[in-house]
This record gives structure tokens, sequence and C-alpha cells, in this order.
């Protein structure tokens, strides 16, 4: 087999991937599995991120998931019940009136409910990690350019917003060097607000460059439909999401059993898809250059398929295996199923084609033999 040419994965493979192992975190609370899955991710966003300014928000997504544990956290301190009989410390019980008998403010706070709320909180921490692969690995543009045409409209605004906070951080930074540079102050309300008027001024100048450029490109306008088709794309489009998002919650629900929800998330992808054709039809837009979907795309979206079905596996097999015990408190299992199908993740970083910034960079007519060579930019 001949040698994978540098290039850019679709980013549709890599959301899929990256939705995979989300799946996979939202099936366990098991803190080996959930760090696995952590780390797994970390590792094909190091191998395999471009070099461009959208591709540094996984570390943004990391601390984030950090806060969303501490948050909580606090929480369960506050107002959970008491889990287990190790007693770590006692708060002050606080009383409360006859309806809010169900909370709790104060008490004892035992080792069982800490441990549990932090697996809890690490769940949600590693789904936001997968969110920040899947941003920090795919190209926001690209992936506006691959979506169906009858979603280009709502496409444009998700990109916008999703790619909306790495600018502001971007924008920050600059501003505080400069700030620096110039000998003013970055701490306090003082350099939060001095800092606070140029990101905005910022943000509103591209927000009026790009609806100069979307306005001038001819976005918003489409062709004639029958009212008959546009009525039947509606009812498949909104019935099939509607298939697709109970099929979804009976696959990751822990309640409930896996054959009870795949029917209707095939049943409701069939119908989506069909509705987004028929919607493609009003869409006067064309694509130029297109990102291909080869082989590299498939290994990569069952790579993260593979992940998720090795969680789900393991739980229908051992539903203990994927959860934590914290009555009594034992330290949790490792299930092989689980196992395979995590690591299985890891393989884009090997299975991805090479980005092009990291290829061979041809060699300059008249340049000397053994003379230092540049690499060339290429646009992400």
């Amino acid at each position: 087999m001949g040698r994978t040419l540098p290039r850019y994965l679709h980013p549709g493979a890599w959301w899929v991937w990256a939705l995979g192992m989300a799946a996979a975190a939202s099936r366990t609370t098991n803190p080996l599995l959930l760090g696995l899955i952590l780390a797994v991710t970390a590792f094909v966003v190091a191998a395999r991120k471009p070099d461009a300014p959208w591709s540094r928000s996984f570390s943004v997504f990391l601390k984030l998931g950090l806060v969303v544990i501490a948050i909580r956290l606090v929480f369960q301190v506050a107002l959970g019940s008491p889990v287990g009989e190790h007693v770590l410390f006692s708060l002050p019980v606080v009383p409360l009136p006859e309806w809010m008998a169900s909370l709790r403010l104060g008490g004892d706070i035992t080792a069982e409910s800490i441990i549990f709320a932090a697996c809890d909180g690490l769940r949600l921490a590693v789904l936001l990690a997968c969110v920040g692969a899947a941003n920090s690995l795919a190209s926001p543009a690209r992936l506006l350019k691959s979506m169906p045409a009858a979603l280009y409209e709502v496409g444009v605004a998700v990109v916008v917003a999703m790619t909306f906070a790495p600018q502001l951080v971007t924008d920050l930074g600059r501003v505080r060097q400069a700030r620096r540079l110039r000998g003013r102050t970055n701490k306090g309300l003082r350099g939060a607000g001095g800092a606070a008027l140029p990101v905005l001024e910022g943000a509103l100048d591209r927000a009026v460059t790009l609806a100069s450029a979307m306005d001038s490109r001819g976005y918003g306008r489409s062709g004639q439909l029958p009212v008959r088709v546009r009525r039947l794309t509606v009812l498949l489009v909104l019935g099939g999401l509607l298939g697709v998002c109970i099929g979804l919650f009976g696959l990751l629900s822990a309640d409930t059993s896996v054959f009870a929800g795949a029917p209707l998330l095939v049943l409701g992808l069939l119908a989506a898809f069909t509705g987004l054709w028929l919607g493609g039809r009003r869409s006067i837009r064309t694509r130029y250059r297109a990102d291909p979907w080869e082989l590299p795309e498939w290994l990569v979206s069952l790579c993260g398929l593979f992940a998720a079905a090795g969680v789900i596996t393991a739980g229908i097999i051992n539903p203990a295996s994927v959860t934590i015990s914290v009555v009594p408190l034992m330290w949790p299992a490792l299930p092989v199923a689980a196992l395979v199908g995590i690591l299985l993740g890891a393989l884009p970083a090997v299975l991805a084609p090479p980005l092009p910034a990291a290829a061979a960079v041809r060699r300059q007519p008249g340049s000397r033999a053994g003379a230092p060579v540049t690499r060339l930019a290429v646009d992400a």
C-alpha cells in the first residue's frame, strides 16, 4: 500500500470519533475508565492537533472541566445527603422550612459522598474534554463547508458561536500582553476594565466584517420549493430528530435496555436524512473542493464507535463494572471490553493522514544541498 499523502482529515470524522468517546464517558462513572478516556483523548489531540488558532481550545475545556468538578463537590458538601459511614467532617446544620424538607444544609460529610460527587463531576468534565477535542481537531470553517445544504444557515450560527470564545481568549491575551509592554497593570478591576474595551471593540469589528462578507456572498438566498415539499421536509426533520433523541436516550441511559433505543435511533436517522435531502433542494449554494471521505475517515469514525460499543457491552455484561461502588466503598473494576474499546479510540493518532504542515518540505530550486529548509505555511 502506498504512503498516505499529507492532508487534513474530514472534520465530520473527528466529530464522530469525539462523540463516540463522549458516549463512552456518558455510560460510566468508573474513574478508571473516565481517566483512560481522558488520557486517550488528550493523546490524540496532542498527536493530531494542527497549528491553528482554533486548535488551542482543548486546554480551555480541560480547565472548564475542573471548574465543573469543583462546583459538583461544593453542591455535594452544601446540599447533598450523607452516604456511607466514613465521616470526614461535620458542618453546622441549618434548619429549613417544611416545604424544603427534601434538602439539607450542613451535617456530616462522608468520604463516600465526596467520592461519588467527584466521579459524577469527572464524567461531565470528560464529556467537555471530548467536545474540546473535536473543536481542536476539526476546523470550524471546513466543518461548515461539509454541512448539509439544508443546515447551512444553522451551521453558520453554530460555527460563529463555537469560534467566538477562542477568539475572545486570543484577543484577551493579546491585549494583556500589549498592556504589559506599556507598563500598565493587568490585575484587579482596573486591569480588567482596561482590557475589556479593546476586546469588545475587536468583537464588534469582526461582527460587522462578517455580516458584510455574508451579505456579499448571497447568504440566505434560496430556491423555490412547492408548499407540500416544504411541509413534508419539516415533518420528516422534526420527527427524525425526535426519534434520534429518544433513541439516544435509550442507548445512553443506564436504566434502559440498549435494544429499546436502537430501532428508534435508526428510524429517526433515516427520516432526518430524508428530510435534509429534500430540504437541500432549496439551497443554491455550491461547494468548491469538497473534503473527501475515504478510508482514513471511516477508520477514525469506527474507532470512536468502538469505544462507545466497548463501554456499552461491558455495562450489559456486568453493570457494576462501569459504575463506582461507594456503599460499600470498593476499588473500581476494569472491564476488558471497555478497556479494549477505549484503547481502540487512540488509534486515530496513527490512522489519520499526516498533517500538511508536518510533511517534508520540497527543496526550493537553486538551494544548496544540506542548506536549512523552511516549512511551508498551509492554511487549515
